[in-house]
């Protein structure tokens, strides 16, 4: 998980928590509330093996950068890149200390595998966002890595996608500016959410994350 150094920006993760469940994002990111479950552990470990701080590697015409830390200043939110991928291209930009110049992708590990909604992508989205201003270039692609399935997916980041990435942040920034936590909206989706003890204490059955991961595994 991320930690935010300036208070005034919003973590770009908090935009797969909003639209996944609006009250959880709440809950993480305005009441600072977590509680860890299977899929919150398998996902820091998946991100323990691509997170290497300032790490940069260097492939022929590609230079790998991993755990880059990134920032918007329009959109006020802050975070960082699994994975940066720099493509040799004469009509990229610059990189300081390498020759030559590159076209920048943006890459998202995930622990599960693609899903029907929007989330991831618009997580990576905001990721280019933050690429393009700081790079002053533009990103029309990035990719999903899903663990499950083993293989990136190519998404094309389009303008529509990236405008509904500010809608999504101008409401983010909303709720937090009133400390705003939204009234419950039970789903099917409750069963998988890594706070339904806090959000749901006397309707979800109470169990503690070591009987939680012990039943999964036992699955």
């Amino acid at each position: 998980m991320e930690f935010n150094e300036d208070k005034d920006y919003l973590l770009l993760s908090g935009i797969q928590h909003f639209q996944f469940c609006k009250r959880q994002w709440a809950f993480i990111h305005i009441e600072q509330q977590w509680e860890e479950n299977v899929r919150t552990i398998e996902g820091e470990h998946l991100h323990r093996n691509v997170d290497q701080p300032f790490t940069r590697e260097k492939r022929g015409d590609k230079v790998i950068v991993r755990a880059m830390p990134v920032k918007s200043e329009s959109l006020k939110i802050t975070g960082v890149c699994d994975v940066v991928e720099f493509i040799r291209n004469d009509d990229g930009v610059e990189i300081s200390g390498i020759d030559g110049r590159y076209i920048a992708y943006p890459i998202e590990y995930k622990r599960g595998k693609p899903k029907t909604s929007d989330e991831d992508i618009l997580q990576l989205a905001a990721q280019a966002i933050c690429l393009e201003e700081m790079l002053l270039c533009d990103i029309d692609l990035g990719y999903l890595f899903y663990n499950e399935i083993k293989h990136r997916v190519e998404v094309p980041l389009t303008p529509a996608i990236k405008h509904k990435v500010k809608l999504v942040v101008v409401e983010m920034q909303d709720y937090y500016s009133r400390r705003h936590t939204p009234k419950v909206k039970t789903g099917s989706y409750c069963r998988s959410c890594s706070l339904q003890n806090i959000c749901l204490p006397g309707l979800m059955n109470k169990r503690t994350v070591k009987s939680y991961v012990e039943g999964k595994i036992k699955e």
